[in-house]
């Protein structure tokens, strides 16, 4: 159990997908603008993260790294499909990032409104595939170890995003000047906000 806190805490706050890889950008500067609909995009990046990273390893493992299909028989033994991880991990994300859709559609018709273009668009967020890739490239050892760090980043991701919409809503009752106003001044909280999280690189887990 320990080594699954010391996953899921590293991956939130020291290795954080917006402050240590800057990855998801666009949607973060983009949908940020508000609290509520930072939370719903944040909440449908962790469900996208909790289901596609360990559903991308168990592909990974099972299927296509060289040997994992040794229990089909002893002719597929030297079959190596690692080649395809890149476009199975996007399949993955964007079959999932549909389900996450029509879901949001269904129940909130109001945040699926207000999300727009940028609900579809978790299939090619950069944050969500990096998850996966970050999977392959660390080689958990097993489930837990990947459940653990892909709900963590998604986790680290969905704060970022809330942190930075509540700054910005309180932003908008200060005098600022004409040329920081909107993405501008978003660009300088987030630089301030990375700064901030790099203090948790001196944390032992």
């Amino acid at each position: 159990m320990q080594e699954f806190i010391n996953i899921f805490v590293k991956s939130v706050f020291i290795d954080n997908m917006i402050f240590a890889f800057f990855l998801g950008m666009c949607s973060y500067l983009a949908v940020s603008k508000t609290v509520k609909t930072s939370m719903g995009l944040g909440i449908a990046v962790i469900f996208v993260q909790v289901i596609t990273v360990p559903v991308n390893y168990l592909l990974l493992k099972y299927v296509m790294k060289p040997g994992a299909l040794a229990w089909l028989g002893e002719s597929f033994k030297e079959v190596d499909l690692s080649f395809l991880s890149f476009m199975v991990f996007i399949a993955t994300i964007a079959a999932m990032t549909q389900l996450v859709e029509m879901v949001i559609e269904k129940f909130s018709p109001a945040l699926y409104n207000s999300l727009g273009i940028f609900l579809p668009l978790i299939a090619v967020n950069c944050a969500i595939l990096g998850g996966s890739l970050f999977m392959e490239q660390r080689e958990y050892d097993n489930v837990g170890q990947v459940f653990a760090w892909g709900l963590g980043s998604g986790t680290g991701w969905a704060l970022a995003i809330v942190l930075l919409a509540a700054i910005r809503e309180r932003l908008k009752y200060n005098k600022i000047p004409a040329p920081l106003r909107g993405i501008g001044i978003a660009f300088i909280v987030t630089g301030l906000m990375g700064l901030a999280f790099m203090s948790f690189l001196g944390i032992t887990i």
